[in-house]
């Protein structure tokens, strides 16, 4: 069988699976996008006087303001979560996620730490293919009425979010000497580089949501870990971020790569 072959039966495959998920890929997709803030909203509820007083001994700003930001955060990510969810306000649900991982980046001094820091622009990417997507539900009222090209907006919104989403894979790039990581390095910078430029975008997404949720069970197997041990909390924050991106991909197979990519281009030559 030749490479063409090869490329011809993984792409029948990926068309396969999209047909027989198409009505439930699309929530699962959303479920998995909003698990970390669901995760984060929880643990703020069960570990408020733990996240009180950390923000308070970080920042010295007495208790009643770092209660006001364990507030802000338990209340604002549950309510996105359920907002999405139910379809409802959507894009003023993202809007408020993104608040959260901006608040959370500065409080937690995630921008100084590159591995966290390209990891929370990873979670913003899945909010804006959410968002792309709540624009398309938006449309889909006039869908009998002639428009032109698809809006700009949107098709920037998914360019963006293919990139952000991929600095999570730069993330477990790992420069050891032996043939695994080696071979795992170039097959999945091959497929990043595929997801941000919109060349077979489907077929590449779906592969790395198959290859990042192997990783994620393996690596992030949390549950093995007693509650009590700092690992635990660790490896359940990493899971579900990475459970997120998992979202932001299955989007991506869902809606298409957008109007700003190599596979739209294709059908106009």
């Amino acid at each position: 069988m030749g490479q063409n072959d090869i490329m011809s039966t993984a792409e029948d495959f990926a068309d396969q699976f999209l047909r027989v998920t198409k009505q439930y890929l699309p929530h699962v997709a959303r479920l998995c996008l909003i698990s970390t803030f669901l995760e984060d909203g929880i643990r703020m509820w069960f570990q408020w006087s733990e996240q009180r007083d950390y923000i308070d001994g970080t920042w010295n700003c007495g208790y009643f303001l770092a209660s006001i930001f364990v507030f802000i955060n338990l209340f604002g990510q549950l309510s996105g979560c359920i907002l999405v969810l139910s379809r409802n306000f959507v894009q003023y649900a993202c809007f408020g996620l993104f608040g959260i991982i901006a608040l959370q980046t500065i409080a937690y001094s995630i921008l100084w730490d590159l591995k966290f820091l390209m990891r929370n622009l990873a979670l913003g990417g899945g909010l804006l293919l959410l968002l792309a997507e709540s624009r398309s539900e938006g449309k889909s009222m006039f869908a009998g009425v002639p428009t032109m090209r698809e809006s700009s907006p949107k098709q920037y919104m998914q360019l963006g979010g293919r990139v952000l989403l991929v600095l999570m894979f730069m993330t477990l790039l790992h420069f050891d000497m032996n043939f695994f990581s080696i071979l795992q390095n170039i097959v999945g910078t091959a497929l990043i580089i595929l997801v941000a430029i919109g060349f077979k975008t489907k077929l590449a997404a779906l592969t790395l949501v198959i290859w990042l949720f192997g990783i994620n069970i393996y690596f992030n197997a949390f549950w093995t870990i007693p509650a009590y041990k700092p690992m635990h909390d660790f490896l359940k924050y990493d899971f579900f971020q990475t459970m997120s991106v998992i979202g932001g991909l299955l989007l991506v197979v869902a809606l298409g790569p957008g109007g700003v990519s190599m596979d739209e281009k294709k059908k106009e030559w």
